[in-house]
């Protein structure tokens, strides 16, 4: 079954992927930062209890795999995934996933919060997404004694998480509002309306490839839906903005900067992680506006030509030794 990177899906063009993430935690056990081994596995207990032996089909579409049972570069390898974070990949002892086939599902147990339910789907999937975070949600609310307020909402470690503790956030291929200068007093403007702009593995990364995180930074004082809304809103905004600015590209140039990324990557025996991404970014932009046929899927080869997702194949290589492999797969890919 492929990963969500690997099926094409509505306006992925320029929505790369779509992302709802619920934080939760159990009332009566410290935040993570506080927690035993003991506690840890209490939480484990009762959540895999909630949902694993529910009576849905998340008690057969799902699996729970202790993170002590993941060797490092597959937990790394996760991460470049998109499927957990880089926190929960370092600091793994004691906690656990619970995930699907497909990994568009992944509940992490003992990240930040107590619980971390993230949906991740290509494309543009805003409903999509928060309609299974929502019954996952509700599996959670049912059977577990969740810490909720009355007046702010649910309780998260991170203030900023307070509230609704759902950030919903969506990842743009941007090239032509980067080349013209335009993202940094876009991510202004954003921000004033509370949402952020952040590179392709979140906070504290930088844009790669001409990809930008847009999420919301507003969990409380707002219900799940606003916020979903309101970022739905403004990506529809940037995507059609990259959209006008693609039809007004000459045609000549665009096709020349295509195809020679293109025969870089057909022909090239050393590929570093950073020349690889830029002429994937090329050969998607290409794709776009009909220059380079739709079989090549460049955000999977992106992906498969990480540093460990290159490693969980081909076993412990040199920094060199990637770059050597990383050109034999996406050649052999194209």
């Amino acid at each position: 079954m492929s990963c969500w990177y690997g099926v094409s899906a509505p306006q992925d063009d320029i929505a790369v992927s779509t992302r709802i993430r619920l934080a939760r935690n159990i009332n009566g056990i410290p935040f993570p930062s506080k927690m035993t081994p003991e506690q840890f596995k209490t939480v484990n207990v009762l959540v895999k209890k909630a949902i694993l032996e529910s009576d849905t089909p998340y008690s057969k579409s799902l699996k729970y795999i202790a993170m002590d049972d993941i060797p490092e570069i597959e937990r790394f390898a996760m991460v470049e995934r998109h499927i957990i974070s880089h926190r929960f990949a370092s600091d793994y002892q004691n906690r656990a996933i619970i995930i699907s086939e497909d990994e568009s599902i992944c509940i992490m147990l003992g990240e930040e919060d107590h619980i971390r339910v993230q949906v991740l789907l290509a494309g543009l999937q805003f409903e999509k997404a928060y309609k299974i975070a929502d019954s996952i949600d509700s599996l959670l609310c049912n059977g577990l004694d969740l810490a909720f307020d009355e007046r702010i909402g649910f309780l998260t470690e991170c203030p900023t998480n307070l509230g609704t503790g759902l950030r919903s956030s969506v990842m743009l291929h941007l090239p032509l509002i980067e080349s013209r200068g335009e993202m940094s007093g876009l991510a202004d403007s954003i921000s004033k309306i509370g949402l952020t702009v952040r590179g392709i593995y979140g906070e504290g990364t930088k844009a790669i490839a001409s990809l930008y995180q847009i999420s919301n930074q507003v969990t409380l004082g707002i219900s799940e839906k606003n916020a979903i809304d309101n970022l739905k809103i403004i990506a529809t905004q940037l995507i059609q903005k990259e959209q006008q600015y693609r039809k007004q590209l000459n045609r000549i140039k665009l096709e020349d900067r295509c195809m020679r990324s293109l025969g870089i990557l057909k022909n090239a025996r050393i590929l570093t992680s950073s020349e690889m991404m830029t002429r994937l970014g090329d050969i998607k932009l290409g794709q776009s506006v009909g220059i380079i046929g739709s079989d090549i899927l460049p955000i999977k080869l992106l992906i498969e030509g990480q540093p460990n997702m290159i490693m969980r194949k081909s076993g412990g290589l040199s920094p060199d030794e990637r770059d050597i492999e990383r050109a034999n797969i996406i050649r052999n890919s194209l």
